[in-house]
């Protein structure tokens, strides 16, 4: 190795510098003053010798003389032509320390002359004397490096700037190729006085030594970096953040790396090692200012996947503040194996086995200290794990959990087996969730490990567990909430038929019409109440058509502006060629309108309602992070507001019936329920995303509905329109004309197992001059239909009854009479007793709980007429 001393180098031998300097300077001589005095005594002395008689003409001409003299001295003085001597002008200590320095110094004025260069200058341009002293610019003239150098130094004087450069100058005059390094400074201290002013310093010195030094530093460090790169050892270094700094040529070839992606940074631990080890490298802690090595057995990976077992020496530093420095880590590849040694085979399977198992482990001492661990318990701690000499399991797991784990531990210690596994919560944010298994180590095997710890990552698990119960309780509550709809709705039909029969027994002019309709009003607040539990549980009946949803939102627009107020603005963003849903269109528009009520209640001091419409594709639907939802095409309405949020502690709870954070009679707590059944009930999905102060956005996603091929029939000529439009006219005329008429004639079999609810229908069905027969259940309405001889026109019958429900009575009775009509009446939806009837579609109508006796006899009639 080249030595980094330097030897005492020989003095120059002095030369005669130039030194113009005293030709511009103007110093002050006592010679000049004495002949200035002795002109004075002399003019004195002539007037007293001519002008002995009259002195005063020759005294005043002198004075004139003097006074003349001094004004022309003052201008002179004024504009520079004279200069005061100073008494620092020629400093001789300072003179002689630059006469003799090792470096060359030389002054130039503003026109380039040398006005001083010392003897170490007149030695590095080659001068061969005094009267050959050059300015560096006309010294390197011909050298294009040199020159580019001078041009920038030079102009960098002119802007009053120091600046220093180093250039190689070519050999000349019998001198070797020489760097030398050229300072530049103007002289700036004496423009004020008028000294200095255009003056230029130059420094050069001969660093040939100096780069000569380097380069031999610089050959050396090659040569240590190709003994490195080369040697039969991998080596890499990376960063505390896992990035990889630096890559030797043997590793790069085991793992079939490109060395310029390591030097430029582009790569990272995790493609180097395979597996969760990467975070038991970047998980390494020790004490502030000390060194921490490990050794560890990891499976690296090649470029193309392929793995390469290695032990790796593994050495970090930290530095005063406990922050980590750069690895330097030693790889050895024990994948070279000739399979002579069997010990060593059986240690990389274990290592593989260890480390890449799907479930963390750590061995851990009495007191819960972490003495190792497996990659994947380094991964999904890391953060948890802190600490200097002794790492503790303690800082993984929350405090209310700890005692639960450090019990299991301890009997671990003691000897003990088949211990119960700790469910905890991790230590950290969020809520992070674990499952501790922990068995103890034989005695005679322990060496500081007391007993081993096998973790499972649960928060995942706790979710889907979490998420399964929200939805039993919601699929409970709908299906309670259901059965009380069908009860509530035979009762409700009671009251609302036999409210009708007072309402047509009493006059309005009677004092008791008021109370009659009262109730009809009450009766009908609770049908609706009704409607929406039905909605919720997804037992509602729904007549769904192939919608539009921009001209849907449109068309509510004008309801919306009115439902939100003044104080909220609405904005309607629709999509372009938005694909068709199939839905019910006035349940559809309660779902938005519901949507818009909470949001407007959750902006009392206003605020802006924007819903949003769009298509969104099978291959988009990752992007909504929509958990249940199936990758397929839907039509998404996005309804966003900026109001209060809802507090995320309620965020499971929003959709249940009857839940709601209103004040006492300002919410029935069915609204979203209502939204949540509707969709699901159409097939769609609903989300919503609320950050607690800044908004709701709920969004609504409904299956494209692709149509058949009788949907998709080549529409109506515009010159059949009108006719048809006619037609249709027509047929309102006649159906609006039948309706009027409400009386007709036949006979009816009524099936109804509600012995009050049957006679009230009864009752309304014989006053409109049908003939009735009543039946309990669906035995006795066979039997009534056998003794009848066939002359029954219209069954109506309840669904859900004892011994013989409505579906199974259907296929009995078109066994007897195919062409018999029926009408089926529920308070269920039609479609949760449609999917029991037979394949081959059994034609009915349907009408549903609760109606009124006007609705009960118009669709008798409509079905008769049918």
């Amino acid at each position: 190795m080249v030595g980094f001393g330097t030897q005492p180098e020989e003095a120059p031998p002095l030369r005669a510098a130039v030194d113009r300097s005293a030709a511009t300077a103007r110093g002050g001589s006592i010679t000049f003053v004495l002949l200035v005095a002795g002109c004075l005594i002399g003019a004195a002395a002539g007037i007293v010798l001519l002008g002995r008689d009259h002195p005063e003409p020759y005294i005043l001409v002198f004075l004139a003389a003097l006074a003349t003299v001094g004004v022309f001295s003052l201008f002179a003085l004024a504009s520079g032509i004279l200069q005061l001597s100073s008494p620092h002008a020629g400093n001789p200590l300072i003179k002689a320390i630059v006469d003799s320095a090792f470096d060359g110094v030389v002054v130039t004025d503003a026109d380039g002359r040398v006005i001083y260069a010392n003897a170490a200058y007149l030695d590095l341009i080659g001068a061969s004397g005094p009267q050959d002293a050059r300015p560096v610019e006309r010294v390197f003239i011909g050298d294009t490096d040199a020159s580019e150098a001078i041009f920038r130094l030079l102009k960098a004087a002119r802007e009053g700037k120091r600046l220093q450069e180093e250039v190689r100058v070519g050999p000349a005059q019998g001198q070797p190729a020489r760097w030398l390094r050229l300072k530049i400074r103007p002289l700036g201290a004496g423009r004020r006085s008028g000294r200095g002013v255009g003056l230029t310093v130059w420094s050069l010195a001969d660093v040939t030594r100096d780069r000569d030094r380097q380069e031999n530093v610089f050959q050396e460090l090659q040569h240590a970096i190709d003994y490195l790169d080369h040697a039969p050892a991998g080596f890499f270094s990376a960063d505390p953040t896992g990035a990889v700094v630096y890559l030797n040529a043997t590793l790069a070839s085991w793992l079939e790396q490109d060395l310029a992606s390591a030097a430029a940074g582009g790569l990272k631990l995790t493609d180097l090692v395979s597996g969760d080890g990467a975070a038991l490298l970047t998980t390494l802690r020790a004490p502030p200012g000390e060194v921490k090595t490990e050794v560890l057995d990891l499976d690296l990976k090649t470029r193309s996947g392929r793995p390469l077992p290695a032990r790796l020496l593994h050495k970090v530093a930290f530095g005063a503040d406990g922050a980590p420095g750069a690895s330097r880590t030693l790889v050895l590849n024990r994948a070279r194996d000739d399979g002579s040694d069997p010990q060593r085979a059986a240690e990389v399977r274990f290592m593989r086995f260890f480390h890449h198992t799907p479930m963390a482990i750590a061995t851990i001492d009495r007191d819960g200290g972490i003495v190792r661990t497996n990659a994947l318990f380094a991964r999904l701690f890391q953060g948890l794990i802190v600490g200097g000499k002794k790492r503790s399991i303690r800082a993984i797991v929350a405090e209310r959990d700890w005692l639960a784990l450090e019990a299991a531990i301890g009997q671990a210690a003691r000897g003990k087996g088949d211990i119960a596994p700790v469910d905890a919560m991790l230590a950290g944010d969020g809520e992070r969730f674990g499952r501790f298994y922990v068995t103890a180590i034989a005695e005679q095997e322990r060496d500081q490990e007391a007993a081993i710890v096998y973790a499972l990552d649960t928060t995942e698990q706790r979710a889907l567990e979490n998420k399964l119960v929200q939805q039993q309780k919601m699929e409970s509550i709908g299906q309670l909430a259901g059965g009380m709809a069908h009860d509530f709705n035979n009762m409700l039909n009671a009251i609302i038929l036999a409210n009708d029969f007072l309402l047509n027994a009493h006059k309005p002019t009677d004092p008791s019409f008021g109370d009659i309709m009262e109730i009809r009003q009450s009766a009908n607040r609770a049908a609706s109440l009704v409607r929406h539990l039905l909605a919720f549980s997804r037992k509602q009946t729904l007549r769904p058509q192939v919608l539009d949803l921009g001209e849907v939102l449109s068309d509510l627009t004008v309801v919306l502006r009115r439902l939100i107020g003044e104080k909220i603005t609405l904005k309607v963003v629709h999509g372009r060629d938005l694909w068709p849903v199939k839905a019910d269109l006035l349940q559809f528009e309660q779902v938005i309108t519901n949507l818009a009520v909470n949001a407007r209640d959750a902006m009392p001091d206003g605020g802006q309602l924007e819903l949003h419409s769009m298509n969104v594709a099978a291959h988009d639907c990752v992007r909504y992070r929509a958990k249940g939802m199936p990758a397929a095409d839907y039509v998404l309405v996005e309804v966003a507001d900026t109001g209060s949020g809802i507090p995320e502690a309620i965020h499971d709870k929003i959709f249940v019936p009857f839940f709601t954070t209103k004040e006492v009679g300002k919410g029935t707590g069915l609204g979203l329920s209502t939204v949540y059944g509707i969709i699901k009930q159409t097939g769609g999905f609903v989300y919503f995303d609320s950050v607690e102060g800044k908004g709701t956005t709920f969004r609504i996603f409904l299956p494209r509905h692709v149509p058949s091929v009788q949907e998709t029939a080549a529409p109506l000529a515009p010159t059949d329109a009108p006719a048809i439009a006619g037609a249709l006219d027509a047929a309102e005329r006649v159906r609006r004309a039948a309706a009027a008429d409400l009386t007709g004639e036949g006979t009816i079999l009524l099936v109804e197992d509600e012995d009050g609810l049957r006679a009230l229908n009864a009752r309304g069905l014989a006053s409109r001059g049908y003939t009735v027969l009543q039946a309990s259940n669906g035995v006795e309405a066979i039997a009534v239909l056998e003794k009848s001889d066939g002359e029954i026109d219209l069954v109506v019958s309840d669904v859900v009854m004892p011994e013989m429900d409505g579906p199974t009575l259907l296929r009995e009775l078109r066994k007897r009479n195919p062409d018999l009509k029926i009408i089926f009446v529920s308070g269920y939806a039609e479609d949760a007793f449609q999917k029991h009837l037979p394949a081959d579609g059994q034609q009915f109508d349907f009408l549903a709980k609760p109606f009124t006796l006007k609705q009960l006899v118009e669709k008798v009639k409509e079905t008769m007429a049918a």
